[in-house]
């Protein structure tokens, strides 16, 4: 019998403008409790009434950063989806925020996959970037924004790198 899922009975915050993403998000995870959100008003609300152990935040549409921000301040860990905001800066900014995790909408088949890991690693204490990066290596990234994308702030990346490499090595020796 395999393991259970991390996401099994968990509830999840799914917002973004799009009906078919929405849906197809109930349609991959009917493991979880899924409230979904079309608007930026009706996830503010939610957010500032439920609690959910995981958000899965649009970019565009619904001001997610903003709601990233909410999410945050009440320690729910975010996930930033995306189809028109898939571009470094976001990606930059979706980190900095605080999101656990960055997806394009066109991995959205594989979220399961991404969400656990990212429950995984929060129930670890460990940083959910980590995972994210093996599942869509750098190689993803240069196909589809360039072999330089990460120098238009190399310091920022290279901080970004040496974190998860220094998490990575504190996991390891306890």
């Amino acid at each position: 019998m395999p393991d259970k899922s991390p996401l099994q009975g968990k509830k999840i915050l799914a917002v973004d403008d799009e009906k078919d993403i929405l849906t197809t998000l109930e349609e991959l995870l009917p493991m979880c409790e899924l409230v979904q959100a079309a608007t930026f008003e009706e996830a503010r609300d939610y957010l500032a009434t439920q609690r959910f152990d995981l958000a899965i935040l649009d970019i565009m549409g619904v001001n997610g950063y903003r709601l990233l921000e909410i999410a945050v301040s009440r320690n729910i860990p975010a996930v930033m989806l995306t189809a028109h905001a898939f571009a470094p800066e976001h990606l930059m900014r979706s980190i900095k925020k605080g999101a656990v995790s960055y997806l394009p909408k066109e991995e959205l088949p594989n979220i399961e996959v991404f969400l656990e890991d990212v429950l995984e690693a929060h129930d670890k204490g460990e940083n959910p970037w980590a995972a994210w990066r093996e599942r869509l290596p750098s190689s993803y990234f240069e196909r589809r924004w360039g072999a330089a994308w990460q120098d238009v702030d190399r310091e920022f990346w290279d901080n970004f790198k040496a974190s998860l490499r220094e998490r990575a090595s504190k996991d390891k020796k306890e």
